[in-house]
């Protein structure tokens, strides 16, 4: 395995906790139909799905559905509108990145959010002018878990894709990181959504916290 000179790194429930936001956005919609709203722990496991997981879960539409285009136009607007209000870096992540940086190597984000919102809550969240590329879930044609978004940011930096480790809390993160040819590891402190097991993905690392995968960066570095 060559050395690792890039690290790579999904947003939402990798980097930043997004789920309070998102939640916000799906509760809205309840509010706004009389019902009480849920609580961000039974969303949190749908936030890393978007509009059409939350969606979902909270109001029980699916793209199938009549009425589920207005109700994700209604979400977004809300979301637009209160992108960072309890968003926040998950515990360690800073020290995290900080570290990284201190070692020169070139960080970045990749992820299936679409610009719109991805590149202003980089910026609210500090991380803009800090991170070497910015690719989200419209940047190339095809979003993870095809490779093209991580293919995109290797060239971005001018790193060789094998020289690349991306970090996410999905599937498809470690998916699109196989597919690209990059080295993958799975983080246990994401949203993991529903489906298999982290440790039925195949990844060729698992971290259960930043403080790991700083460790991990030591060895790969």
């Amino acid at each position: 395995m060559p050395k690792i000179q890039a690290v790579l790194f999904d947003l939402d429930g990798t980097v930043a906790d997004t789920a309070p936001d998102l939640a916000a956005a799906a509760n809205s919609l309840r509010l706004a139909d009389g019902v009480p709203p849920l609580s961000v722990e039974l969303l949190r496991p749908f936030a890393s799905q978007g509009a059409r997981g939350l969606l979902r879960e909270a109001v029980g539409l699916t793209p199938e559905d009549p009425g589920f285009e207005h109700a994700r136009l209604r979400f977004l607007s809300y979301y637009e509108q209160n992108l960072c209000v309890n968003t926040r870096l998950f515990p360690g992540i800073e020290p995290l990145l900080a570290g990284i940086e201190q070692r020169g190597t070139p960080w970045g984000i990749v992820t299936n959010k679409v610009e719109y919102y991805a590149l202003p809550l980089m910026q609210k969240l500090g991380l803009a002018e800090r991170c070497a590329i910015t690719v989200g879930g419209d940047t190339t044609p095809n979003p993870k878990p095809a490779p093209d978004p991580l293919l995109h940011a290797a060239r971005g930096i001018n790193v060789a894709p094998e020289a690349c480790l991306y970090v996410g809390d999905d599937l498809r993160d470690v998916q699109a990181a196989h597919a690209a040819g990059m080295t993958s590891v799975a983080v246990g402190w994401g949203y993991l959504g529903d489906g298999l097991p982290i440790e039925q993905w195949d990844a060729h690392h698992v971290v259960h916290t930043p403080k790991a995968l700083h460790e991990l960066l030591e060895t790969l570095c």
